[in-house]
């Protein structure tokens, strides 16, 4: 299949759905390519357009290598499955608790992306979390926290999940993992492979067993606002959301791989 065309669209899906029905089965396979996955573990979710209350999650049972835009489930915030292509498949039901939490709750917030990386698990599990000492976590001006409450299938902890993101855009789940959140996909995929790079960068600091150097409040809140918006390359002067630029070369990039994710 040529690079950036989608298999044909079944009569089922609108072309929105489609074009997002994409785009996520899309964002499964650069998690997968970047190794944050945790076999078929973890869940990545995406609001239907133009559909109240819906959104796509993969079936619990597939590895991330897998996923297809057809093959991707479409349920609601209370739990129906509205479509599901599968027999042996379902949805995963910590998935559903903490998608349906922040799609319920926060309706500008497209995507949420949820990772077990061996290096945000560690952060996770770290007192201090995630600190300031490289120019990548000096990205994220707040980063939210969330207390280990068990498995995260009891949906009285929606609330909680909720509250404790506030307005951040990213959260270290403790003695769990990472949280990402976009109004997009491409910014969901971005603040998670950031959060997960910093992460990765700080085991690998605090392995040397030598003293870390963090820079001053004043420079760690310069270097924030300098990379809170990313310059926009066809509109100088201009600011646009992280992920929008590199996203359609990602889509090259997946295609020369396997173009199987646009099925």
């Amino acid at each position: 299949m040529p690079a950036g065309k989608s298999a044909q669209r079944p009569a089922q899906f609108s072309e929105k759905e489609w074009a997002a029905r994409v785009n996520l089965a899309a964002c499964y396979r650069l998690v997968d390519h970047y190794d944050m996955c945790d076999m078929v573990y973890n869940h990545i979710s995406l609001r239907v357009p133009d559909e109240e209350g819906t959104f796509l999650i993969n079936p619990f049972g597939m590895m991330y290598s897998e996923i297809t835009a057809s093959s991707l489930l479409k349920v609601d915030i209370d739990g129906n499955i509205l479509y599901n292509p599968w027999e042996e498949y379902s949805i995963n039901r910590a998935g559903y608790v903490i998608h349906s939490a922040i799609h319920g709750a926060l309706h500008d917030v497209d995507c949420v992306l949820h990772t077990h990386t061996p290096d945000g698990m560690a952060v996770s599990a770290l007192e201090c979390g995630l600190l300031p000492i490289t120019q990548t976590a000096m990205r994220f001006g707040k980063v939210a926290y969330h207390d280990y409450e068990g498995v995260a299938v009891d949906e009285d902890e929606r609330e909680r999940l909720v509250r404790d993101l506030g307005d951040a855009e990213v959260m270290i789940l403790r003695n769990h993992g990472l949280l990402a959140i976009g109004r997009t996909v491409q910014q969901a995929f971005n603040n998670i492979y950031r959060i997960e790079r910093a992460c990765r960068t700080q085991i690998k600091a605090m392995s040397c067993n030598s003293p870390l150097i963090i820079p001053q409040k004043a420079v760690i809140q310069k270097t924030n606002d300098q990379l809170r918006l990313q310059p926009s390359a066809d509109a100088p002067g201009k600011q646009k959301p992280y992920g929008i630029l590199e996203w359609p070369a990602l889509l090259r990039m997946l295609d020369r791989i396997d173009p199987s994710f646009r099925d």
